[in-house]
């Protein structure tokens, strides 16, 4: 049980250090589509990060401390369809160079779709599209046979008609995996940049900061594995006030407040994020997830459904490996993601 004293530790501590913190995170930051869930593995578990050791080179843009000479000639594509004909998606390639170490380059991408441009009088004046783009080198290596450390370069290009922007940022990230107790943690500070050049001269923004810790335990007797994934550790209070979901005191018309116990836990729970991956052969993967935040955020009150969770399917067929999601995000809509991978050197 030492490696879930360790974990606990960790997590306690970086909850003391950030408890006085009460920043919101909406519309806070500028390039936030580099927080966006990236593979369909990591959607279906719920999250955007996942602290996971099996050499998926598509768990690698969100936690380069994944990356292992075992992605070398790995080749991913994946394709996410968003609302309102937007859609993202990334491709990688990784290579392993001995004792330097082993890298991971991808580009990611969203790609806004076409707009109309009017005048103030809405005259239409023609068409403009709006996309932004990442480009990454990432890099990891093992330390021993238990902890590894990576890291993400990224130069990133975002563009709104005739608005553009330019800018840098590093992702850091370590992660301890101890295969005889079937247990993985990472920890990572992710987006750590700057904007090199503004949409507008002197109006600079900050970039997405976030430090994530991931855990994940496989049973010993089952083949299930469990995530846990615990976001936005440099904040506390990631509630916002919403006039749609107050209630009121039918006889004093005043709001009603929740107490201490149940705000504390409404509080403890936006920034947890839980998932389960059942393989029950080896060419089949069924994944489910739940994230509290995004319930409550994209939640409507008269018909909550299936909102914040998400289920997926892996499967491995010849040489490629094919992974589907779908997230209900809101109750008007849910998004699909899919993910391809293969091994070059497999392939031909």
């Amino acid at each position: 049980m030492k490696p879930f004293r360790y974990a606990f530790i960790i997590a306690i501590a970086s909850f003391a250090m950030i408890s006085s913190s009460h920043a919101q995170t909406g519309g806070d930051n500028t390039y936030e589509f580099l927080n966006l869930t990236p593979s369909a593995r990591i959607a279906a578990l719920g999250g955007n990060f996942l602290a996971v050791k099996d050499n998926d080179i598509s768990l690698s843009l969100a936690n380069p401390s994944l990356i292992t000479p075992g992605m070398h000639n790995q080749l991913a594509l994946s394709f996410q369809d968003q609302y309102a004909d937007i859609s993202q998606g990334f491709v990688m390639y990784g290579r392993s160079f001995g004792n330097v170490g082993n890298f991971v380059a991808s580009l990611q991408y969203i790609d806004y779709g076409n707009f109309t441009a009017t005048d103030p009088t809405g005259l239409e004046l023609g068409t403009f599209s709006a996309g932004e783009y990442a480009m990454n080198i990432g890099w990891g290596r093992d330390l021993d046979s238990l902890f590894s450390i990576g890291a993400n370069l990224k130069g990133i290009y975002s563009s709104f008609e005739s608005y553009s922007s330019s800018g840098m940022a590093v992702d850091v990230a370590g992660t301890y995996n101890n295969e005889e107790h079937r247990f993985t943690v990472s920890f990572i500070a992710r987006n750590i940049g700057m904007q090199l050049k503004t949409y507008r001269p002197g109006d600079r923004e900050n970039l997405p900061f976030e430090l994530q810790l991931g855990l994940s335990k496989r049973l010993e007797h089952l083949p299930l594995r469990f995530n846990l994934l615990l976001t936005h550790l440099e904040k506390w209070d990631l509630t916002y006030d919403d006039p749609l979901s107050v209630q009121t005191d039918p006889l004093t018309g005043k709001a009603r407040k929740k107490n201490g116990l149940s705000e504390f836990g409404d509080k403890l729970m936006r920034h947890i994020v839980i998932g389960a991956e059942l393989q029950p052969m080896r060419f089949l993967s069924l994944r489910v997830g739940y994230n509290y935040q995004r319930r409550q955020e994209m939640k409507v009150e008269s018909n909550i459904s299936t909102v914040g969770f998400s289920w997926g399917v892996g499967l491995r067929v010849s040489k490629f490996s094919i992974n589907y999601a779908r997230s209900t995000q809101h109750l008007a809509a849910a998004l699909n993601y899919i993910t391809i991978s293969t091994n070059l050197d497999d392939l031909f």
